[in-house]
């Protein structure tokens, strides 16, 4: 597969196109960014982790019957995918209050929901991405009513396979966003999942083994991040 011109370069990732306009290489870099950008920095060997770990959990969630991106790990930092037509809405599911959630609702990070939490934020920079409901996404035409339906469903059971391996690897799945795009009319899970995408606590510590050690200066980022792939690696 002949990497060609970049198409895109956004905070965490570059897209190259190959020589078939069905496929796209997706590249991992060390950059991290947090409050919309506002804070800047590197975190050694992060782009591995995050393609390795990415590439390891949608090969499990294609067995799952989730439909995704994911077609081969080319290098420790590089996949290949599907090329799609992303949807300017990201999902977050939210199994335990944490982040702004916490801040919204006034509860104590770490406090379990009664049930898990679906969001919708539209994917605008220059308007912080702001929440969204089902309304706005279709008066703004954001997704079709069948793609959304498709979306709510697949997030749900992305969510309970998820939060299963997670438990078997003494990991409290906290939170997690995800982005879903189209392929050839065919709705698909797309980015990543990762410690720069999820929420994730050690099971017995509570320690934090993801990007909150970078936005909170709590130290110790990139081995969280080599914790975590040591541990997913296992599932």
């Amino acid at each position: 597969m002949q990497k060609k011109e970049k198409l895109y370069e956004g905070k965490a990732k570059i897209v190259w196109a190959t020589d078939d306009p069905d496929l796209v290489i997706q590249e991992f870099k060390d950059d991290a960014t947090a409050f919309d950008g506002t804070k800047r920095g590197t975190i050694s060997g992060k782009g591995e982790v995050n393609c390795r770990m990415s590439a390891h959990l949608f090969t499990k969630l294609t067995a799952a019957y989730i439909p995704n991106h994911f077609v081969e790990l080319l290098s420790p930092r590089e996949m290949l995918i599907k090329r799609l037509k992303i949807f300017p809405v990201e999902v977050v599911m939210r199994n335990i209050a944490a982040g702004s959630l916490a801040k919204r609702l006034g509860l104590e990070e770490g406090v379990p929901m009664a049930k898990p939490v679906l969001e919708f934020y539209y994917k605008r920079d220059d308007l912080h991405d702001p929440m969204i409901n089902e309304f706005h996404i279709a008066a703004l035409n954001l997704m079709e009513k069948p793609d959304l339906t498709l979306v709510k469903r697949y997030a749900i059971k992305i969510n309970s396979v998820l939060s299963r391996w997670m438990r078997k690897i003494k990991i409290r799945l906290i939170d997690f966003k995800l982005e879903f795009g189209s392929h050839h009319g065919v709705v698909l899970l797309g980015d990543e999942i990762s410690p720069d995408t999820c929420r994730f606590w050690d099971a017995r510590t509570n320690e934090k083994l993801d990007k909150d050690r970078f936005r909170r200066d709590l130290g110790g980022v990139e081995q969280a991040y080599e914790e975590m792939l040591k541990r997913v690696l296992t599932i």
